[in-house]
């Protein structure tokens, strides 16, 4: 039975802390460790308890596996936010369980420290590559202050950022998307995400390990997906398409912000670009073909390269099959 194992997965104080620690974020198992004074070892079997009573997820990335709370998703145990709202009064009740429980917190906030001080490391390193194409386009401030107005005010739904990188966009949009999704290839640039990310809710931000040809969730998964200064490095811009198209729902939509064509062929050495930006009747037509109805773009073009916003919604079937 599930609910006997979820209590018999609750009936350890080890446990319990490891379930209110990961009501604040998301932790990688040695650091779940760290902050309990504990062997590896030992927490990971907790957390396969854990895990087994539906009360937790593993997550592999690279080498580290990440522990995130189950969230009132598709295949959660129904009792979980029960659970969690107990443990919260829990503190109260029980002084000898909130003032372990603070302690705890207190070095969580160590390891926030920690990732944010990599993070900084991390900039700092590549902090020249980074300036020397920023100097080419609009800057930041301009080109979300434009996308933010491409998309609206419509709620964003279940977005996925496909290509997160330092998490900026997944920050920028917290606020009106319900779950967020932060998906990037690279483990240095999930860290620096993670980094920024934490201090959001820890069910409404997920990051995960993969790639945009091929994406790790199933059909109509979300309402909003976004690719920010990715689908350059796309070998197959196409191909990257179909997938986000094939994982967003019907009427939900896709934004693109990219270049418009240019020819500094530097780039491709230099910072690894695939392509050297888009056509907008390249754009559509790609878009068009993965399934999604085009808006009008919008164009930055006060820097040397011109920054594009396309902003398209996803077909409904009966609309695709009378196409």
């Amino acid at each position: 039975m599930r609910t006997e194992a979820l209590f018999r997965a609750l009936a350890d104080p080890t446990r319990l802390r490891i379930m209110r620690l990961l009501g604040s974020m998301e932790l990688a198992v040695g650091e779940i460790a760290q902050v309990l004074g504990q062997s590896q070892p030992r927490v990971s079997r907790h957390v396969g308890i854990l895990c087994d009573a539906g009360l937790a997820e593993r997550r592999r990335e690279g080498s580290w596996i990440f522990l995130r709370a189950q969230t009132d998703g598709q295949g959660a145990v129904p009792l979980r936010s029960d659970v969690a709202r107990l443990l919260t009064r829990a503190e109260s009740a029980d002084p000898g369980f909130g003032e372990q429980c603070e302690v705890d917190r207190r070095k969580l906030a160590e390891i926030r420290d920690a990732r944010e001080e990599q993070a900084q490391q991390y900039f700092a390193d590549h902090a020249h590559d980074w300036d020397e194409l920023r100097r080419l386009h609009s800057s930041d401030e301009q080109v979300e202050a434009a996308l933010s107005k491409a998309l609206g005010d419509k709620r964003l739904g279940r977005l996925l950022d496909i290509g997160t990188g330092t998490g900026r966009m997944a920050e920028l949009f917290a606020e009106g998307a319900d779950h967020i999704v932060a998906l990037d290839k690279s483990l240095a640039m999930l860290r620096v995400a993670r980094a920024k990310l934490q201090h959001l809710p820890a069910e409404r931000v997920e990051l995960v390990q993969g790639d945009f040809s091929g994406l790790p969730f199933p059909p109509a998964s979300f309402d909003t997906v976004l690719f920010h200064q990715v689908l350059h490095f796309a070998h197959s811009p196409a191909a990257a398409l179909y997938e986000a198209a094939r994982v967003t729902r019907a009427g939900g939509r896709i934004a693109i912000v990219d270049f418009a064509a240019h020819q500094r062929e530097e780039l491709r050495d230099r910072h690894a670009h695939a392509r050297l930006g888009f056509e907008d009747s390249h754009m559509r037509d790609l878009l068009d073909d993965a399934g999604f109805d085009v808006e009008n773009p919008v164009s930055l073009e006060d820097g040397e390269l011109v920054v594009k916003i396309w902003v398209a919604e996803r077909r409904r079937i009966q609309e695709r099959n009378s196409a």
